[in-house]
């Protein structure tokens, strides 16, 4: 307390000086209407920035469930637009749907070895099953491959063992796309024939000949493409639409007509 007591008689003067500032302040203020305006406006600018910050504080809290948000709502529109071609597939939701559409998150991705894997955080207890397509916002990531309770692990499109049915956008032509481990940026599109035109440029989309991916899903960009002469097939770079680099959130299709499908074409080649 004496301590107290000794600092405000130390500074008395001070003190003394700041509260008739004070006072004389206040009297200002309140006699000139100018004052008084440009004091509110004053005070309006320091406490609206002060909840500026706390909206901003808080909105940063707040940005993980509004990407979960985000990430769930991207989940059912890209249900509608595969299911899109079905005219009689109507309500959203509907077990009559031929595609679901499952999200997940990576937690560990590979791009710069020969065969290249990623784990995601989902499992069977989510529905993960094996060979389901995976696609990215931008474009398409790989295959699942192997599923445990709780995780999955998917087969990159830089992969060599990868080989995914595609297409030019725009046209019936159809090739395969594998990957030359060069660039983890470009993949390769192959057997495309000849008499095709071909512009750099053009967009690649997955062809809809499997039953894994939807057809018309984007995969990339013709970056360049060679005509040997001895060759009747293209050999075609494709710059990925997915940076592979840098992946957080993914969707799993699956096919509810792929068994059937499968099962088919087994009797058939028998």
């Amino acid at each position: 307390m004496q301590r107290i007591i000794n600092f405000v008689l130390r500074y008395r003067n001070a003190f003394l000086y700041a509260f008739f500032a004070f006072i004389a302040l206040v009297m200002t203020i309140r006699s000139h209407s100018y004052h008084q305006s440009k004091f509110f406006n004053s005070s309006r600018w320091v406490s609206g920035s002060i909840y500026g910050a706390g909206s901003d504080v808080s909105s940063y809290f707040n940005l993980q469930e509004e990407n979960k948000r985000l990430v769930e709502e991207n989940q059912q529109l890209r249900k509608m637009l595969f299911n899109a071609q079905y005219d009689s597939i109507e309500p959203l939701d509907s077990t009559l749907a031929i595609y679901q559409v499952l999200n997940a998150r990576l937690i560990k991705n590979s791009f710069t070895s020969p065969r290249n894997y990623v784990l995601i955080d989902k499992g069977e207890k989510d529905g993960v099953q094996q060979d389901m397509g995976v696609i990215t916002t931008d474009g398409i990531l790989g295959i699942v491959e192997n599923v445990s309770n709780n995780f999955a692990t998917v087969q990159s499109v830089l992969n060599t063992k990868s080989n995914i049915n595609a297409k030019i956008k725009g046209t019936e032509y159809f090739g395969s796309l594998i990957w030359d481990t060069k660039d983890y940026k470009v993949v390769q599109l192959i057997d495309i024939p000849r008499l095709v035109p071909l512009v750099v440029g053009d967009t690649i989309v997955t062809g809809g000949m499997s039953s894994i991916f939807p057809e018309n899903v984007p995969i990339g960009i013709i970056k360049k493409y060679d005509l040997n002469a001895s060759k009747s097939f293209y050999d075609i770079d494709v710059e990925l639409f997915s940076d592979m680099a840098n992946i957080k959130n993914v969707y799993l299709i699956e096919n509810k007509d792929k068994e059937e499908i499968e099962e088919l074409e087994s009797r058939t080649i028998e």
